[in-house]
């Protein structure tokens, strides 16, 4: 089957964020199985197109975009570009902690303003310039991907106005998000806006079967598949970087105010440094990504000032580098029972940085089978576990020099390509399914 599909996303390149390279892999790679690409996203800064590898004809509809939480933090008196935590000089603890009565008064006040989420300000942009698009143009099927939740809001609200199938792909659940920390009231509320708006859609995706399994409990009778992440090898050849001389681990991304927490390998290194396990001088750990003081912390607790650095945020080719050139990629998972059907997009960029991945945290999970279905790298569920595997990989090292990669060749299953495969099967059945739908209409109206 051949078609157009219009792909909102929030996040596109040139924008880095980690939550862009599913739309883009797929924009990339769907038309190698007969579907054409349009992407609706949020305006980039002048002169930047997305990125290249090949894909530079992907089609993009690029909005403006309105910042109702800087609008409201200077009708206040703030300065728009800040949060107002950071301005009043109020803390916000590890974990997303908030221990003072003004603390947790701007946390609903924000729940309140931008419901369902930040990005609510997009929505009335993009209807507009969709609507334009779709005015003119066929569109046989509609993918918005989420987060934000608003892009689902968009597709909803242009299913109804042009009748077009719609697949809502929730790369993270919405309400059943093991990250979700709305209030009450807030969170019931949200709930029923999540079964209002997805009752619309042709079919739900998400990335693992333990979410798939989640989402159909809440949305029964609906359609529900499982199409992982991915990673796109174009996006890693011609940087070279190769492993240095030291027992060298690197993390690279946000760590979402210690809900992804490194304590468990900080204190472990500095157990087995401690017992003279591993040599101080030779390891060494980096963390680039947004600096938070509660890490810095950390490392100053355990001791490790001269073997844990955080570098700060760099640029996603700088990022890859870095991953290749280490021995061991660091993967934290949130310590949470939920956790279980979570990949994140991280692992999947790992996987196409082809350098070994230790993961840390959370219940025994997915990442651990697909770790060890692809023999990518070793998951430590605790402490014994992680002073086991830091040992192994750290004798490898003493003895060649580098910690060999060993993946075999069902990694290629998660490349964009094979992905992108998956979806456009869910696409042609989706549209068949509707067409006939309303073939079947038509037939009994014709029999009335």
């Amino acid at each position: 089957m051949t078609g157009r599909v219009l792909i909102i996303a929030y996040s596109f390149p040139p924008a880095g964020a980690i939550g862009a390279r599913r739309p883009y892999g797929l924009a990339k790679y769907l038309p190698h199985f007969g579907w054409e690409p349009v992407v609706l996203t949020v305006g980039h800064p002048a002169g930047e197109s997305p990125e290249g590898n090949g894909a530079e004809g992907i089609g993009v509809l690029a909005t403006d975009y309105t910042d109702r939480l800087a609008l409201i933090r200077k009708l206040a008196g703030f300065d728009s570009g800040a949060g107002v935590h950071q301005q009043m000089g109020i803390p916000v603890t590890k974990h997303f902690g908030y221990p003072t009565w003004k603390s947790k008064a701007i946390k609903v006040l924000r729940e309140i303003v931008a419901f369902p989420d930040e990005e609510r300000g997009w929505y009335g942009h993009a209807v507009k310039s969709a609507s334009r698009f779709m005015d003119r143009r066929r569109v046989d099927a509609i993918i918005s991907t989420s987060f934000p939740v608003t892009s689902h809001l968009i597709a909803r609200k242009l299913k109804r106005k042009y009748a077009v199938p719609w697949i809502a792909d929730l790369r993270d659940l919405w309400t059943q998000n093991h990250y979700y920390g709305k209030s009450g009231a807030m969170r019931f509320l949200e709930r029923l806006l999540e079964m209002r708006t997805l009752s619309s859609a042709d079919a739900l995706v998400t990335v693992s079967e333990p979410l798939a399994d989640a989402l159909r409990g809440l949305h029964r009778g609906k359609d529900v598949r499982c199409i992982t992440n991915g990673f796109d090898p174009d996006d890693f050849r011609g940087i070279q970087s190769s492993p240095g001389k030291k027992f060298s681990i690197t993390h690279t991304g946000r760590l979402y105010n210690g809900m992804r927490d490194p304590s468990v390998l900080l204190e472990t290194a500095a157990g087995l440094i401690g017992a003279g396990d591993i040599d101080r001088a030779a390891m060494e750990i980096s963390f680039y990504g947004p600096r938070e003081e509660w890490l810095s912390a950390d490392i100053n607790k355990y001791g490790l000032e001269d073997v844990a650095r955080v570098c700060g945020p760099v640029p996603r080719s700088e990022a890859i580098k870095k991953q290749k050139g280490s021995q061991l990629l660091l993967l934290l998972l949130c310590n949470d029972e939920r956790e279980k059907g979570v990949y994140t997009g991280k692992l999947f960029e790992y996987l196409g940085s082809r350098r070994p991945i230790l993961a840390i945290g959370g219940p025994d999970s997915v990442v651990r089978d697909l770790l060890a279905g692809t023999c990518s790298g070793h998951y430590a569920a605790n402490k014994t576990e992680l002073s086991a595997i830091l040992m192994r990989y750290y004798r490898e090292f003493a003895s060649s020099g580098e910690i060999g990669y060993r993946a075999n060749d069902t990694l290629e299953h998660y490349s964009y390509d094979s992905i992108a495969r998956q979806y456009s099967r869910v696409l042609n059945n989706v549209v068949e399914g509707v067409v006939e739908g309303v073939a079947e209409a038509e037939r009994a109206g014709w029999k009335a």
